[in-house]
C-alpha cells in the first residue's frame, strides 16, 4: 500500500513538474527578442491580423473575443502552411513545443471563455504571441535566404 501511494505521489509530482517546465520554457521562448522583428513585415505581406488582434486585446474593451480567436486561428494556419513549405529542420523542437502550446491555449480559451473573460483574454494574448513568434521566424528565414 505504501509503495502504491509513493508511486502515485511521485508520478503526479513528475507530471506537474513537467507541465511547469513546459509552460516556463514556452514563455521563455516567446519572451526572447531578436535583433530585428520581422513579424510586421510578414503580417503586411500575407495579410495577417495578429497585430490588430494584439492591439485590440491591449485596449480597454476588446471586440468579440470569438472573432479575435478566429482571426488568430486563420493566421496560425497560414503561418503553419508557410513553415511546412519552408521547413529547414532548424529549431524543430522549439517550433513543435510552441505548436503544442498554441493548441493548449486554444483549448483553454474554449473552456475559459464561458467562465472568465479575463482568462480567455490571456489565452488569446498568448496565442497571438505564438503567431507573432512564427511570423518573426518566417521573416528571419526569408531574410537569411535573400542574404545568401
Amino acid at each position: 500500500m505504501i509503495e502504491v501511494t509513493a508511486t502515485i505521489i511521485i508520478t503526479a509530482s513528475s507530471v506537474l513538474l513537467f507541465g511547469y517546465w513546459f509552460r516556463y520554457t514556452c514563455l521563455l521562448i516567446l519572451s526572447a527578442k531578436t535583433t530585428r522583428d520581422y513579424a510586421a513585415d510578414i503580417a503586411a505581406a500575407n495579410q495577417l491580423c495578429f497585430l490588430t488582434v494584439q492591439a485590440q486585446l491591449s485596449s480597454a474593451i476588446p471586440q468579440s473575443l470569438d472573432g479575435l480567436s478566429a482571426a488568430l486561428n486563420r493566421d496560425y494556419a497560414t503561418l503553419r502552411s508557410m513553415m511546412e513549405r519552408a521547413a529547414a529542420g532548424e529549431d524543430m523542437i522549439e517550433s513543435r513545443m510552441l505548436q503544442i502550446n498554441y493548441q493548449m491555449m486554444r483549448a483553454w480559451y474554449g473552456v475559459s471563455r464561458q467562465f472568465s473573460a479575463t482568462s480567455a483574454r490571456k489565452a488569446l494574448e498568448e496565442m497571438s504571441m505564438v503567431v507573432a513568434h512564427f511570423a518573426n521566424s518566417m521573416g528571419e528565414r526569408a531574410a537569411a535566404a535573400s542574404a545568401a
